[in-house]
C-alpha cells in the first residue's frame, strides 16, 4: 500500500466542497470494498453523520483495544490526535493507523507538551524531591510523549474509570503524584480519597516554578497539572441548580473532567461509559441532565425517548467538542476512497522509542486493572 502526503493524494479540497449527505453513498460503497482489511471506530462525541459507520463506538481506550484485536489492516480512527496515537501504541506492528483530518486534536492533551513536562520535573527535583519521591501519572487523553515520560519514570496511564486504582497503585509505591494533564480529574479522584485541598497544588507550565514555592511543592501530596477539558470546563455549579429548580426529580450526572464544585453536586459522576450505563439501567421515566459533549447527550435522549426517559444537556448552550466535529463525512469518504486506491493518507505513526516506553506505561495501567 503506498503512503503518501496529503497534498499528493486526490484533493481533500473536492470533497470538502461537496455537501454533507452526499458523502453517505460513497463511504458506505468504499467500506464494502475494503472489507475486513479496514476497521472504522468512532469515539463516542462523534457526530451522527460519523457514528452512522463505525464498526465499533466507544472511549478512545476501548477503540484502540477493540482495534489490536481484530485483523483488520488498517484502523480508521475517528477520533482526535491521541486517540490515534494510542492505537498505534496498542496495535500490532502490520497495522497502520489513519486520522481523517490531521487537525483533529485535543485541547486539553495540547495543554501539555513534553518540554513543559520535563521543565516541570527538573522544577521537582530542584526543590529537593528524588525520583523516587513522586511518580507521574497520566491521563488517556495525552500525547504518545507524555505516557512515555511517564513509563519511564515508572508511572503509568489511566483513564477516568481507573484513576483511583491508579492512584492507590502509586501511593503503594511513592509519597507524591504528578498528575497530567487534567487537573479537573487529579483534583476529584484525590478528594474522593480523603486527600485535602491543602496537599494539593496546581502546577502552570507558564510560570516560574509553576508558581508554586518549593515548601509547597514539598509539602503536597497531589501535583496537578494546570490543565482541563474545554468542554467539560464549561459547566458550572449553577447549571446543576437551574435544572433541578425547572425538573424537580431530576439527576445530575457528570464525567470526572468537570469542575469539583459541579461534581459535587452531581447525584452521580462517572466516565463516559459509566454516563451511558446509568442512563441505560435506569427504570423508564427517569430523568437526567447530563455534564458531557452535546452530541453523545443528544443520542441518549433519542435513544431512550421511547422509553420515556428525558435526557437534556446539564448546560442548555450546549457543549460541543469543536475538535472531534472536525472528522466530517468529506474528510472520511476522502480517507476511505484513498485507501480503495492503495493510498495511505494521514497515517498516525508514533517515533519506536516513544512507542516503547507509551506501552509500558499503557501495560501498567492494565496491571493495576487486573489486580483491582
Amino acid at each position: 500500500m503506498e503512503q503518501v502526503s496529503e497534498a499528493d493524494s486526490c484533493s481533500l479540497e473536492n470533497y470538502l466542497s461537496l455537501p454533507d449527505h452526499s458523502m453517505d453513498e460513497r463511504i458506505a460503497a468504499a467500506r464494502k470494498k475494503l472489507g475486513a482489511s479496514t476497521v472504522l471506530l468512532g469515539h463516542h462525541y462523534q457526530r451522527d453523520e460519523i457514528i452512522r459507520f463505525a464498526d465499533h463506538t466507544g472511549d478512545s481506550y476501548k477503540l484502540s483495544k477493540i482495534a489490536a484485536e481484530t485483523s483488520a489492516e488498517y484502523l480508521v480512527f475517528c477520533g482526535v490526535h491521541f486517540m490515534a496515537e494510542s492505537a498505534d501504541v496498542i496495535g500490532r506492528p502490520e497495522q497502520q493507523v489513519i486520522l481523517p483530518d490531521l487537525n483533529a486534536g485535543c485541547s486539553m492533551a495540547d495543554m501539555a507538551e513534553i518540554s513543559q513536562v520535563e521543565n516541570c520535573w527538573d522544577t521537582l527535583m530542584a526543590a529537593g524531591l528524588k525520583p523516587g519521591d513522586v511518580l507521574p501519572l497520566t491521563y488517556m487523553n495525552s500525547t504518545a510523549a507524555i505516557k512515555a515520560f511517564c513509563g519511564e519514570r515508572g508511572g503509568l496511564v489511566c483513564t477516568s474509570s481507573n484513576a483511583r486504582q491508579a492512584f492507590e497503585w502509586a501511593f503503594k509505591r511513592a509519597e507524591k503524584i504528578l498528575f497530567l494533564p487534567d487537573q479537573h480529574l487529579g483534583r476529584n479522584t484525590a478528594f474522593a480519597m480523603d486527600i485535602p485541598m491543602s496537599e494539593m497544588v496546581v502546577f502552570d507550565p507558564y510560570q516560574i516554578g509553576g508558581g508554586i514555592s518549593p515548601e509547597r511543592l514539598r509539602a503536597a501530596r497531589v501535583i496537578l497539572w494546570k490543565g482541563h477539558c474545554s468542554v467539560h470546563q464549561r459547566f458550572l455549579p449553577q447549571h446543576a441548580d437551574n435544572v433541578r429548580a425547572k425538573y424537580p426529580g431530576i439527576q445530575v450526572i457528570v464525567h470526572p473532567e468537570c469542575r469539583w464544585e459541579v461534581c459535587q453536586k452531581a447525584d452521580a459522576t462517572g466516565s463516559t461509559e459509566r454516563l451511558i450505563q446509568l442512563v441505560t439501567e435506569a427504570p423508564e421515566g427517569s430523568m437526567f441532565a447530563i455534564g458531557t459533549e452535546i452530541h453523545l447527550v443528544n443520542r441518549l435522549a433519542k435513544q431512550f425517548a421511547p422509553l420515556g426517559k428525558k435526557i437534556i444537556t446539564l448546560d442548555d448552550t450546549g457543549c460541543l467538542c469543536t475538535t472531534m466535529y472536525r472528522i466530517s463525512p468529506q474528510h472520511l469518504a476522502w480517507a476511505l476512497e484513498n485507501l480503495v486506491e492503495g493510498r495511505v493518507v494521514n497515517r498516525i505513526k508514533v517515533r519506536d522509542d516513544i512507542k516503547h516506553w507509551a506501552r509500558v506505561a499503557l501495560d501498567r495501567m492494565l496491571e493495576v486493572k487486573a489486580a483491582s
